[in-house]
């Protein structure tokens, strides 16, 4: 039976990528962040963690605006690495994993999530600024992305994203499988990179909302696009990805361990992480 061993929330930022990729672990504005990570990848490798589901947003990379889906899954047993424009970063594929990942697009399809099915898929750093900082770069554990649509109206609802992660979680829990998965949703926190309010970051806010997505999700879940770009500023809708882990939890463990909370607000995003362990599991399978 599958089986799923807890939830991450993450921050994504082309600016990760970036200080990774430029060896600035020990910078004084990047040291605390990178550090934040070591437990989350510690605690993925002694529970021999083997799929990820990753909850993300496309920056146009895979999709442009004349056909951006509000919900696409990549089922390729290999997905490359995106060029933002500066040439693909030098990792090798990713792996995916189609087997797992058919039976679930056929599950969240029975249950009313009309997804578009991607055969091939390039990654950006939606999923590229967090997963070298969860494993190696060897990647041992295989990616199941999934995209939905934070960037063009019409947007999802914040209860929609909760809904999407129940139905993972139901999923998951009567899967007749063997893997051992975490689900993991990136974006925000605060942050707007446009506009009269270009470098907007809320601190206050975004522990807050840290909070609410451990101990009452459902408020944020009944939240509207607007009291989420209020708080956190325009891009910060990318917050509500958030409630599609934490759904996913509420559907299969009756309570969560703490691993890891971490928040850095030193540039332009309030950079967030949250690892959730699920314990006393609910589990339909005989």
């Amino acid at each position: 039976m599958a089986h799923l061993i807890g939830a991450i929330g993450s921050s994504h930022a082309p600016s990760i990528s970036f200080a990774f990729d430029a060896g600035h672990h020990d910078k004084p504005e990047w040291k605390p962040f990178f550090e934040a990570y070591k437990p989350v990848y510690d605690w993925l490798e002694e529970k021999a963690v083997t799929t990820m589901i990753v909850i993300y947003n496309d920056h146009l990379n895979q999709f442009q605006f004349d056909s951006y889906p509000t919900f696409a899954m990549g089922i390729a047993k290999l997905m490359n690495v995106a060029d933002e424009g500066i040439g693909a970063r030098d990792f090798a594929c990713i792996p995916g994993a189609p087997d797992f990942g058919w039976n679930l697009a056929k599950a969240l399809i029975a249950d009313e999530f009309d997804l578009t099915i991607c055969q091939e898929m390039e990654l950006d750093h939606g999923v590229m600024s967090v997963i070298p900082l969860l494993m190696p770069q060897t990647w041992p554990i295989r990616i199941i992305p999934i995209h939905v649509n934070v960037l063009r109206e019409p947007l999802p609802t914040p209860m929609r994203c909760w809904k999407l992660g129940q139905s993972i979680g139901r999923f998951i829990k009567n899967a007749n499988s063997d893997e051992r998965v975490v689900i993991a949703s990136t974006g925000g926190l605060s942050h707007q990179i446009h506009g009269d309010n270009f470098g907007f970051v809320n601190p206050e806010w975004d522990n807050r909302f840290m909070d609410l997505i451990m101990h009452e999700p459902e408020i944020l879940a009944q939240a509207k696009h607007d009291d989420y770009i209020y708080r956190g500023g325009l891009e910060s809708v990318e917050m509500m990805l958030w409630l599609t882990m934490r759904g996913a939890l509420s559907e299969t463990a009756e309570a969560f361990k703490e691993i890891q909370r971490f928040y850095w607000a030193p540039m332009l995003t309030g950079y967030g992480l949250l690892a959730l362990e699920a314990q006393n599991q609910t589990n339909n399978n005989f």
